[in-house]
């Protein structure tokens, strides 16, 4: 599995390229210098590592995603559900709610997404 970690700006960073894909390079420093107040230098050196790591691709000027956005936090969760509680949603759904209290509308989310699993 490749290195899907990232931290807070480098998130930032990507939401800017998931936002506005296809972007040209040139438009992506334009936009991470407002956003970020990065220079050049520092966007195409961040642009570098996320694309080593697999998540972009810069071919020809045009930045794309290898990895949609959804895809990133579901690998980015379940990674964490793993090694954080030896891979149990439950006990993960457990600590959770133990400090969270869920509304009444997440429990029925909740219930339908365990309906529709079943289902399967």
């Amino acid at each position: 599995m490749n290195d899907y970690q990232m931290g807070a700006v480098e998130s930032r960073f990507a939401d800017i390229i998931w936002t506005n894909e296809p972007i040209s390079s040139a438009e992506l420093v334009k936009k991470s210098e407002e956003a970020l107040n990065w220079k050049k230098s520092t966007t195409y050196t961040v642009l570098k590592r996320l694309c080593e790591k697999g998540i972009f691709r810069n071919e020809k000027g045009v930045v794309t995603s290898l990895i949609s956005k959804e895809e990133f936090y579901s690998v980015k969760s379940e990674k964490f559900v793993e090694e954080t509680f030896g891979g149990s949603l439950p006990a993960f759904l457990a600590a959770f709610t133990s400090r969270k209290k869920l509304t009444s509308k997440e429990v029925e989310e909740l219930k339908r997404m365990v309906e529709n699993y079943e289902e399967e």
